[in-house]
């Protein structure tokens, strides 16, 4: 029998080829466990209606549609204080209002406390923050920060660059979305990163895009079905809010009346700064683009002081909710293109399957339901937001949830995919098991508080829960109501059932869930009186 020897090379590279079969796997394991980057994207007052993939009919969203075909679509995400301060507090914390301190948009907020942001910092994560964040002070946590003031402007804003105003030429969803890739292309590359992308759009005053406004203005939109809602079997604060089109919306800050012609028609100013908002958007402006918004515009104009001494009230709010949808889908539009702008970024510098893409508002908003326009309340259309997630690696394409997830989970969320254990004092849950199906099982109620009264829109103090079909919701400070809604039979929310005979078991049913909840998340009776007594 011959033997067979191996000369020293080839005892080297059997060597080598053994090392590289036992080693190749463990760094190509490595490398798919590398923590991802964020891209949290975060419009403001987006309504779930108006993104297409929810299948509204509204408009067409084709980029943020992207992430529902390529990620995860939550159908039923919700927030928990419809209100745009305070809404970011809660992403930035994982807690509720009344535990982070931002109750509404007048009280401060409180940077020292800890934020997702800042434990990623803590992590080895660069972050950043860019665009709307309306609250107070230099942001903390992140490494880089160029924030609106307050609520910002649509054409040629400024913007607060690391503690320094700068006013900067474009629109406003332009530069955000432009400066959030210019950061990303100047980070560490050997670091992971965490970008807070948060759009100014489609807050009121609604001003889309020059290269919009035509198509936009040129289209009409289906009326809801409620427009002209009568609030029969509703409870006061529904009858008394001040959110109606034809009603409280200004006419020259929202419907683009130019304040000469509200004089000559007579029409009154509903708040004090009407006009002003009218003169202060359009005077940022330069010479050539205020000849473009003319052209647009003033035609419109033209014809409605010709018809407006015939028109009927109802003539009148349909006049005023097209003029409104024109406007606030015509705003969607150009934050949809940045989305797209930003997944073709990813896809062109290898980064699009390591990266977690976030889509959502910081509240629902009304698209003239019940005649409607802002938010405030825990009905469907502002408690709900839309929330879409991207993550190839662990997230399959084209997966819907109608869990109740909330802007509570985002902060506990983004801190498990990023392999940190968040802190037990954060109220939320992550969803990332829902997202990658490794569960099913989740919260089976959500719970809702909102405090900015008496103040604009006039929408009362309360708060609620919500299962997967009722909802109950108190109203207090100037009344004692209840309200209870089953989702089922009435999606619409337009027959409060609270003393329906018939639903007696389901109202104590939920009555004790309500007190359970409040119990769990350290609420109380006694909180609302604080909150009462501080506004005082």
């Amino acid at each position: 029998m011959d033997e067979i020897f191996l000369n020293m090379n080839d005892r080297k590279n059997l060597t080598l080829l053994l090392l590289l079969t036992l080693i190749l796997p463990t760094i190509l394991v490595a490398q798919k466990k590398q923590r991802p980057n964020i891209v949290y994207i975060m419009s403001d007052d987006h309504a779930y209606q108006a993104v297409s993939a929810y299948g509204h009919g509204l408009n067409h969203t084709p980029n943020i549609d992207r992430l529902a075909k390529e990620g995860i679509m939550f159908t039923r995400a919700t927030v928990t204080n419809s209100l745009c301060a305070p809404s970011r507090a809660v992403l930035l914390t994982g807690k509720h209002s009344f535990i982070n301190g931002k109750i509404d948009n007048e009280a401060s907020f409180d940077w020292s406390q800890d934020n997702f942001a800042k434990i990623l910092q803590r992590n080895g994560y660069q972050t950043a923050l860019i665009g709307k964040i309306h609250m107070d002070g230099i942001p903390a946590g992140f490494d880089h920060s160029a924030v609106l003031i307050d609520q910002g402007e649509y054409y040629n804003p400024n913007f607060i660059v690391n503690g320094k105003k700068r006013q900067m030429t474009g629109y406003v969803s332009d530069l955000t979305t432009d400066m959030v890739l210019d950061w990303i292309d100047n980070r560490d590359p050997e670091k992971p990163f965490c970008v807070l992308y948060h759009q100014k759009a489609p807050h009121r005053e609604w001003l889309p895009a020059l290269r919009h406004i035509k198509q936009y203005t040129a289209m009409r939109f289906p009326e809801p079905a409620t427009l002209f809602d009568d609030f029969q079997n509703r409870g006061t604060a529904a009858k008394t809010a001040e959110m109606n089109i034809l009603k409280h919306m200004n006419w020259a800050g929202d419907s683009k009346i130019p304040p000469s012609l509200m004089d000559e028609l007579g029409l009154k100013e509903y708040m004090s700064w009407d006009k002003a908002a009218f003169d202060n958007n359009l005077g940022r402006m330069s010479e050539k683009e205020r000849a473009t918004w003319d052209s647009v515009y003033m035609p419109i104009m033209a014809d409605f002081r010709m018809h407006y001494p015939k028109m009927s009230q109802d003539e009148l709010l349909r006049w005023r909710y097209q003029r409104y949808m024109q406007d606030y889908l015509g705003t969607v539009a150009a934050v949809d293109e940045g989305v797209g702008k930003l997944l073709d970024y990813l896809a062109e510098n290898d980064l699009d399957e390591n990266t977690i893409v976030v889509y959502t508002s910081d509240q629902g908003f009304y698209l003239g339901e019940h005649g409607w326009f802002d938010k405030r309340f825990m009905y469907e259309e502002s408690l709900r937001t839309p929330l879409l997630v991207r993550y190839p690696q662990e997230i399959a394409p084209g997966r819907k949830s109608d869990a109740l997830v909330q802007n509570l989970d985002f902060a506990p969320t983004l801190l498990d995919f990023a392999g940190v254990k968040p802190p037990k004092d954060m109220q939320g849950e992550s969803f990332r098991p829902l997202a990658t199906g490794d569960t099913q099982k989740w919260r089976d109620v959500v719970y809702y508080t909102y405090y900015e009264y008496p103040s604009i829109h006039m929408v009362k103090r309360h708060y609620g829960i919500r299962t997967d079909r009722y909802k109950l919701i108190h109203f207090y400070y100037d009344v004692d109501e209840w309200e209870l809604y089953d989702l089922e039979k009435d999606p619409a929310e337009l027959n409060n059932i609270f003393d329906d005979p018939s639903y007696s078991d389901v109202r104590k049913m939920m009555i004790d869930k309500l007190k359970t909840v409040r119990e769990r998340y350290h609420d109380s009776p006694e909180n609302d009186q604080r909150f009462l007594q501080k506004k005082g």
